[in-house]
C-alpha cells in the first residue's frame, strides 16, 4: 500500500485517484478549488465525471503542504499551462518521492516539454511521464486500458508499474520519456483536426489518411527533438492518437467540431468548458516545426485555420492539392 499525492482535481486526476484507491492505496488530491474539494470529500463526486463515485480512501485538500507531505509518489495532473506555477508551489515539500507527469502538453513560452520544465525546477528529483490511450471517463469505471510509464530511472518505472498495474490497467515501461511526452502532446493537434473532419462529414478514408499522415508528422518532429522512432508507434503515440481522434470523450475532438461548425476560438473554449490542450499545442508545434525545419503540413494548415482565418473546407482543399510527394 502506498500513499499517493495527486496534484489536480480534474477528470484525469480524479480517475487516477479512483483507480489507485480501489487498489488499496491511500490517496490525497490537491485542488485549487474548495468547491471541488468539498464535492469530493462530502458527496464523493467529481464534477467532471458524473458517472463515477469517489471511494472513501480519497481525501481532497486545497493545502499543498498537506497533500504532498508523507506521500510516496506524486502524480502531477494539471493543465500544461499551469504546470510550472503549480510545481513551484509544492517543490519545497518534495523529499525523495518521484514526480510523475500525467499532463500532456508543452510550456508555450519556452516551447519546452513538461519534463524539461520539471528538470529545471526540481533538478534533483526523479521524473517520469505516464501516458497512453486513457480517457478519464473509462478509467474511472474500470474499463481496461494500457499505458506507458517512461523514466530514465528504472526504479521509477518499476515503482509505478507495481503500484498502479492491475487487471484494468496494464502498464508498460519505457526509458524514452521525451518520445512518450511528445506523442501525448502532439496527438492532441491531430484529434482537433479529426473533430473538424467529423463536423464536415468527411468519411472513413479521410480519418485514416489524417491519422496516418498525422502520425508521420508527429514522429518526424518527435525524432528531431530526441524521441525514439518506435515510441511514436506504441501506446503513447499511435494508441493515444487513435482514441483521441475517434472518441466522443475527447475534448480536443469536440473543440475541432466546434471550429468546424464555424464557432470562434473563444466560443469554442466556452462550449468545451475544460482546458483544450490542442489549442496551445498547435501554436507550439508550429513554432517547433520552424525551429527544427520539419515539414508539418497538417499542423501548418490547422494553425492557419485558428490564427489566419482559413476556413475548414479551404484547409482540406489546401492539404489535398499540395505538390506531389513520395510517401
Amino acid at each position: 500500500m502506498k500513499n499517493i499525492c495527486i496534484i489536480g482535481s480534474g477528470s484525469w486526476g480524479c480517475a487516477l485517484a479512483i483507480h489507485a484507491s480501489k487498489m488499496g492505496h491511500n490517496v490525497k488530491i490537491w485542488s485549487f478549488s474548495q468547491e471541488e474539494a468539498d464535492l469530493i470529500n462530502k458527496e464523493k463526486k467529481c464534477k467532471f465525471l458524473p458517472m463515477a463515485e469517489m471511494p472513501d480512501n480519497i481525501y481532497c485538500t486545497v493545502d499543498m503542504k498537506e497533500a504532498v507531505e508523507g506521500s510516496d509518489i506524486i502524480l502531477h495532473v494539471t493543465p500544461s499551462k499551469f504546470f510550472r506555477e503549480t510545481l513551484k508551489k509544492y517543490k519545497e515539500y518534495i523529499t525523495n518521492q518521484p514526480v510523475i507527469i500525467c499532463s500532456k502538453g508543452f510550456e508555450l513560452e519556452s516551447l519546452s516539454t513538461l519534463s524539461d520544465v520539471a528538470k529545471g525546477e526540481i533538478p534533483n528529483v526523479k521524473i517520469g511521464a505516464f501516458s497512453g490511450p486513457s480517457h478519464a471517463e473509462e478509467v474511472s469505471v474500470g474499463t481496461p486500458t494500457a499505458i506507458v510509464i517512461a523514466s530514465k530511472y528504472y526504479d521509477v518505472q518499476y515503482l509505478i508499474q507495481d503500484t498502479l498495474m492491475n487487471e484494468n490497467m496494464r502498464i508498460y515501461t519505457s526509458s524514452d520519456i521525451q518520445g512518450v511526452e511528445l506523442g501525448g502532446a502532439l496527438k492532441n493537434i491531430i484529434a482537433f483536426c479529426a473533430g473538424i473532419a467529423a463536423e464536415l462529414n468527411l468519411g472513413d478514408n479521410t480519418f485514416a489518411a489524417l491519422i496516418s499522415r498525422g502520425l508521420t508528422e508527429i514522429s518526424r518532429l518527435g525524432v528531431a527533438m530526441g524521441g525514439e522512432h518506435n515510441t511514436f508507434y506504441g501506446l503513447s503515440g499511435l494508441g493515444d492518437l487513435i482514441v483521441t481522434c475517434l472518441s466522443e470523450h475527447s475534448r480536443n475532438r469536440k473543440a475541432g467540431k466546434c471550429i468546424g461548425k464555424g464557432l470562434t476560438l473563444e466560443e469554442t473554449k466556452k462550449e468545451v468548458g475544460m482546458t483544450i490542450e490542442s489549442v496551445d499545442n498547435i501554436e507550439v508545434a508550429h513554432k517547433l516545426a520552424q525551429k527544427y525545419n520539419i515539414e508539418m503540413p497538417i499542423v501548418e494548415t490547422v494553425y492557419d485555420v485558428l490564427y489566419d482565418n482559413l476556413s475548414p473546407r479551404e484547409a482540406v482543399l489546401k492539404l489535398m492539392t499540395r505538390e506531389k510527394k513520395c510517401e
